[in-house]
């Protein structure tokens, strides 16, 4: 009876251990996995804001698009869009911009943009460095500059003008045209024109073929880019002339000579600016024309190589030559 006893006892001794041994036993990996899934999405503490879409710059009248682009994933999609006039300005909501886009026309230059989101308690979330719009519209918005950029002016109107006035970086639109960047140019004419956007493509093709795709003018010296290739030398003031065209409207070219102790072959002689401005006044595009027989050069009409800033994007070469 006692061996019966004492051998139950073991038995439940053993059956003790077991069981114990079994609440010892690591988890598996599914079983330690007990994180909430709410907690698992919660929305990032913070984020950035970036405002894309700015142009370099508008002219009066411009569409702006601008796009607020967020660094994280969140689900808010309560936007504001806030603007003031200047530094010492309040900022103020614009009405109807609730989303992630805003859309307004240019009216006020140094407009500062910002771009905010709030979370769900209508808190701040993320809010943009401020965008700046810069308004230029080159030759004047008044009758009398508009005037003057068709070509009708007054003798006495017209002023000498130093190399300076054309300064800097600049690029040949006549690779966008080749790569049907300006189309959209082109089919705007034909709405408001006497020709098909074909035909005004070809004509301009044959204004802006060059094969100068860079000039850099600094300080009075002046830099060819040619097929990778760069001249450069000194260039000094030889007046103006103005010309009287078939429409009856009228231009200037301002003429530059090579320097007497420049030499070099590859530069020419003289190079001849118009760019529709009239007196000193800093150059924002100009047609170009360039060679070694003065009065020569005053008889070419039909080619005019083009050129704006390098800083500018296609997109921004479009948007000025839409603006005339």
């Amino acid at each position: 009876m006692k061996k019966l006893s004492l051998l139950s006892f073991v038995l439940a001794l053993q059956v003790a251990l077991v069981a114990c041994g079994s609440e010892d036993e690591p988890t598996t990996a599914s079983e330690e996995d007990t994180t909430p899934a709410s907690e698992e999405s919660q929305a990032p503490e913070s984020a950035d804001i970036t405002i894309e879409g700015l142009a370099d710059h508008y002219h009066t009248g411009d569409q702006v698009e601008l796009t607020a682009s967020l660094s994280e994933d969140v689900d808010y999609d309560h936007w504001h869009w806030y603007t003031k006039e200047d530094e010492q300005s309040e900022w103020e909501a614009v009405s109807g911009q609730e989303g992630e886009t805003y859309s307004a026309e240019a009216t006020t230059d140094g407009l500062h943009i910002k771009a905010t989101l709030y979370d769900n308690d209508h808190e701040v979330f993320a809010e943009s460095d401020p965008a700046v719009i810069e308004i230029d519209d080159h030759h004047g918005h008044d009758d009398e500059s508009k005037q003057i950029y068709q070509g009708y002016f007054e003798d006495d109107q017209v002023e000498d003008r130093e190399l300076s006035d054309w300064e800097g970086d600049w690029q040949s639109v006549y690779p966008y045209l080749e790569d049907g960047d300006l189309d959209e140019v082109f089919e705007h004419k034909a709405e408001h024109g006497d020709m098909t956007a074909e035909e005004y493509k070809d004509y301009y093709a044959v204004g802006y073929e060059t094969d100068v795709e860079r000039i850099v003018i600094d300080n009075g010296n002046v830099t060819f880019y040619t097929n990778g290739e760069e001249a450069s030398g000194d260039y000094e003031y030889d007046g103006y002339e103005i010309l009287t065209y078939e429409k009856g409207n009228r231009g200037v070219r301002f003429i530059y000579k090579l320097a007497d102790d420049a030499e070099s072959d590859d530069l020419p002689q003289y190079i001849q600016f118009s760019d529709h401005i009239i007196f000193p006044s800093e150059s924002h595009h100009y047609h170009l024309y360039w060679g070694d027989d003065r009065e020569e050069l005053l008889e070419e009409v039909t080619n005019w190589p083009t050129y704006y800033p390098s800083e500018y994007s296609g997109d921004d070469i479009v948007r000025d030559l839409l603006a005339h």
